[in-house]
């Protein structure tokens, strides 16, 4: 991805897909976002892989286009399922991709298609705590901040150039439960401004990293625990 650019001099709104696979929640946080007169995208698409996604009514209720492609027929014909993902993409002309959820593995073809293109948010301070339970991995090493990365997907899992981060303490008694309903409103907020930050231009990759025009105050400081 060395030298793959998404700076943008324009300010047309960029269309954006996303795809979920069950209830939505960064989804609607998305949209929510996209409503607001000077958010430089616009929710395209909601495509879901599962009919019975629950995020599916949510974005109709919004106002929002879905389109169901169920990945079950397909079985483990990943080509012949994103070949039918690829041709919805290209119907409502989108431009950019959030996953939201989506639990079907993207085979190496379509995300470098995608390449500088596709975000993905993950429940954890990326590189650490990679995969599946996050939150139980975080716990178990004992760390005394998490919390939640926006970032490019590539083919290797949650591993792409991270876009967004966002940290909250972790509690003595935290359990697994506790500590993803703290981050999952972290997620919220961070995705959308990690969109905006992406769709107007401010985020460019350089190699492995990405360079972002937007910084946090240097003096920003979570520390945790707080000795009093």
């Amino acid at each position: 991805m060395t030298g793959t650019s998404i700076w943008r001099d324009d300010a047309m709104k960029r269309r954006v897909a996303i795809l979920i696979s069950g209830r939505g929640s960064n989804m609607a946080a998305l949209i929510a976002a996209a409503k607001t007169l000077d958010f430089p995208a616009e929710i395209a698409v909601v495509i879901s892989n599962k009919a019975d996604a629950a995020g599916l009514a949510k974005a109709k209720d919004s106002g929002v286009t879905t389109e169901v492609i169920d990945s079950a027929p397909f079985g483990k014909d990943r080509a012949a399922f994103e070949a039918a993902l690829q041709a919805a993409l290209d119907r409502h002309d989108v431009e950019l991709i959030c996953l939201g959820g989506f639990m079907r593995l993207l085979t190496a073809e379509f995300v470098e298609r995608w390449a500088g293109k596709m975000l993905n948010i993950h429940p954890s301070l990326l590189p650490s705590f990679r995969g599946l339970d996050p939150h139980g991995q975080a716990l178990r090493a004992g760390v005394k901040v998490s919390g939640a990365t926006v970032h490019f997907v590539t083919p290797d899992t949650d591993a792409g150039p991270i876009v967004m981060q966002g940290a909250v303490a972790v509690r003595e008694d935290d359990t697994p439960e506790t500590l993803a309903e703290r981050v999952l409103k972290l997620e919220h907020r961070i995705y959308s401004d990690a969109l905006r930050l992406v769709a107007s231009g401010g985020a460019r990759i350089d190699g492995e990293v990405c360079r972002t025009s937007s910084t946090g105050s240097p003096d920003d400081a979570l520390i945790s625990p707080a000795v009093i």
